[in-house]
C-alpha cells in the first residue's frame, strides 16, 4: 500500500507540474500575440512616416527655384 500511495503522490505532483506549465504556455502565447500586434502597428507607423518624409522631400524640391545662370 505504501507504494500505491507513492505512485498517487507522484502522479499528483506531475499533474500539478503539467498544470503550471500549461498556464505558463498560455501566458507566453498571450505575450507573443500582443508583441506581434505591437510590431505590426510599428511597421504600419514606420511606413506612414516614410511616406510623409517622401512627400515632404517631393514638396521641397518643387518649391526650390532654379539656380541663377552663371555669368
Amino acid at each position: 500500500m505504501a507504494s500505491d500511495q507513492a505512485i498517487i503522490d507522484k502522479l499528483n505532483e506531475l499533474e500539478m507540474k503539467v498544470s503550471f506549465q500549461d498556464d505558463l504556455l498560455n501566458t507566453l502565447n498571450d505575450v507573443i500575440a500582443k508583441q506581434d500586434r505591437e510590431i505590426q502597428n510599428l511597421w504600419t507607423a514606420n511606413g506612414a512616416l516614410k511616406q510623409s518624409m517622401n512627400e515632404l522631400k517631393g514638396s521641397d524640391s518643387e518649391e526650390q527655384e532654379a539656380p541663377p545662370p552663371h555669368y
